[in-house]
């Protein structure tokens, strides 16, 4: 999905959001920052296999979105916090449902598994 699409006004509501989340990260970012503002390294730890490169740009586009706020602290060294805004809290609402479901599927998985 083509980030584009996030912004057609032509697409569905479910494909405009998902174009907002779309990508191996972004939702544990939104899973991580639901906690409160983290340092970009503090994200790292979180999130093991996340690289540095692909932490930026998610927070780049996240950023665009409206999702995350970027603080920049005038100290030496620079010290750079991440925080949901308020649009991105409502989306981080939003899935919880979507996630309660996929709990609910993997616990469909695990009882049939065990029952093989």
């Amino acid at each position: 999905m083509t980030r584009g699409r996030a912004q057609d006004p032509n697409v569905c509501g479910v494909t405009a959001a998902i174009a907002v989340i779309d990508g191996k990260w972004k939702t544990a970012l939104l899973w991580a920052l639901e906690s409160g503002p983290h340092r970009p390294g503090e994200l790292l730890r979180l999130l093991p296999g996340l690289s540095e490169k692909v932490l930026t740009q998610a927070l780049r586009e996240m950023e665009t979105d409206g999702l995350v706020h970027r603080e920049v602290h005038d100290v030496l060294p620079l010290k750079t916090e991440y925080s949901l805004t308020a649009f991105g809290r409502d989306l981080s609402e939003a899935l919880a449902p979507l996630s309660d479901w996929g709990h609910r599927r993997l616990d469909r998985l695990a009882e049939a598994q065990s029952a093989s």
